[in-house]
């Protein structure tokens, strides 16, 4: 399996941290490829003249009005169980968790504080900076490096965790050059982008690539819909802009692979833009909920449920007083459109839904029984515990599951079994560990049998103060027990 990491504070610990990105202001020249290409039709004749696309003789215009918008953010936390595995930029200098998992692990020695260096940009001239949540996150101390050298303390105003965001504030500071916000949804897989940020420390860096990807999915949380770079990034850019050629943010540096070479991920711009208001307001985020679990329609559920050839994402759950069992949705309903956009997969559905305004009545359009039908339903509040259009989650092991359905029973083979099917497991959670996998069947927990997802929950709770939990699971037609660490 792929060893994903991300850059937390300046340094790299488990799953990916993203990419910043620059782009012109329509200032800077542009040349073609050296020849054209001629097109030879067949008997000899010429057909259209194809030349390459024009691209920056350089990004100095650009980087120059972008840059004082940058910021560098040193952070002071602190910490315990921080040991050092080698000298040098890797590992996680707060030895906490992230959320993209942990990389760092060494001899941990007593508490101590411990520093750490990020990215960020000015998205107000009152002084409101954004930047990662993993940045300063815990933080004791917060202090901001404007790029004309001059620092002021920061104050936290809000962080989001599930979108890894976080806007900063400091206070005395004038003529802020506050970066203007674009629009991820209209970039194009392939534009040019240029990253600014703190690699390393380094303050001030400049690096240049290409779009490389969009709506990637990454691990690290329910909201994952990264842009995917080639623009060099590392630990430290955490937090930075990307740009586009017009010179505005179209992400927020988030992500690497440090495995893979030009592989870089930032939050679309758009997602933060719906969250910033919160995070200055009130300091958190307030997400809509609907009340259900759902699965991914694979090719043997279309044909189950009758819809063949179409897509939609299948209700597995509806929540007791959930919106969704108020306004008359049921399990085994498949949703193809949700306020007027068509849903295809459940991450698509899940931010929809997170991003709906909370009261806000839509109308949705499910399969059931073969037949289209309208529902309508009012958006209610996401409890801080509670995942948006997602399955339970129990983090303590490392697993989500759902509940046993007749359509999911006939298509992982079994007959008149009761439990819970395991719809995820966490990479290098304490389930993956135990060797659990998805599509298993959860039948008992701690020798007693289990009889849906809520029942599995208080069995959970019960049993994960103990330093194991047995679980029996069926695997097709093999059962085995399974001892679970929780953490």
């Amino acid at each position: 399996m792929e060893k994903r990491t991300s850059l937390r504070s300046g340094f790299i610990i488990p799953v990916l941290a993203a990419a910043l990105l620059v782009a012109g202001y329509g200032m800077f020249t542009a040349v073609k490829a050296s020849h054209p290409i001629s097109v030879q039709a067949a008997g000899g004749q010429a057909r259209d003249t194809i030349e390459t696309p024009m691209v920056p003789a350089n990004f100095s215009d650009l980087a120059e009005k972008a840059r004082p918008g940058v910021i560098n953010i040193q952070v002071v936390k602190k910490v315990r169980n921080v040991g050092f595995a080698f000298p040098g930029f890797s590992g996680d200098p707060f030895g906490s968790d992230s959320p993209f998992g942990r990389f760092f692990e060494g001899n941990p020695p007593t508490e101590q504080m411990q520093e750490g260096v990020g990215s960020g940009f000015v998205i107000d001239k009152e002084g409101f900076i954004l930047t990662n949540n993993h940045v300063v996150e815990d933080a004791d101390q917060i202090k901001v490096r404007l790029a004309d050298g001059k620092e002021y303390g920061g104050k936290v105003v809000g962080r989001d965790p599930k979108t890894d965001l976080a806007v900063v504030k400091i206070s005395g500071a004038a003529d802020l050059h506050a970066l203007p916000l674009g629009s991820s949804e209209d970039l194009k897989v392939g534009s040019w982008v240029v990253a600014i940020g703190s690699p390393f420390g380094l303050e001030q860096t400049v690096t240049q690539g290409i779009v490389s990807g969009k709506g990637r999915v990454i691990g690290s949380g329910p909201y994952d819909d990264f842009i995917q770079t080639d623009a060099s990034i590392n630990p430290g850019n955490s937090g930075g802009p990307l740009i586009n050629m017009k010179g505005e943010v179209i992400g927020i540096n988030t992500a690497i692979n440090p495995s893979g070479q030009g592989i870089g991920f930032a939050i679309p711009i758009d997602m933060a833009k719906t969250i910033i208001p919160q995070l200055e307001q009130k300091g958190s985020v307030t997400r809509g909920w609907l009340g259900i679990g759902i699965q991914p329609m694979t090719p043997a559920l279309e044909e189950s449920f009758g819809i063949k050839g179409k897509t939609g994402v299948l209700i597995a759950d509806v929540f007791k007083g959930g919106p969704a069992e108020k306004a008359g949705l049921e399990r085994g309903d498949v949703i193809v459109q949700f306020d007027g956009k068509d849903m295809a997969d459940p991450r698509d559905l899940s931010r929809i839904v997170a991003s709906t305004a909370v009261g806000k009545t839509v109308e949705v359009k499910v399969i059931r029984d073969g037949k289209e039908i309208g529902r309508t339903v009012q958006v209610g509040e996401m409890e801080k515990k509670t995942e948006t259009a997602q399955l339970p989650s129990h983090k303590s092991i490392g697993l989500t599951v759902q509940n046993l359905t007749p359509e999911i029973a006939a298509e992982l083979g079994l007959k008149h079994e009761t439990g819970v099917v395991v719809a995820q497991v966490e990479p290098g959670s304490p389930s993956a560990d135990a060797g659990i996998q998805a599509g298993d069947l959860i039948r008992e927990v701690d020798r007693k049998p289990v009889k849906d997802v809520e029942d599995f929950r208080e069995k959970i709770e019960q049993a994960k103060a103990r330093n194991s939990i047995l679980l029996l699971v069926q695997r097709g037609q093999n059962s085995l027990f399974a001892a679970v660490n929780p953490k």
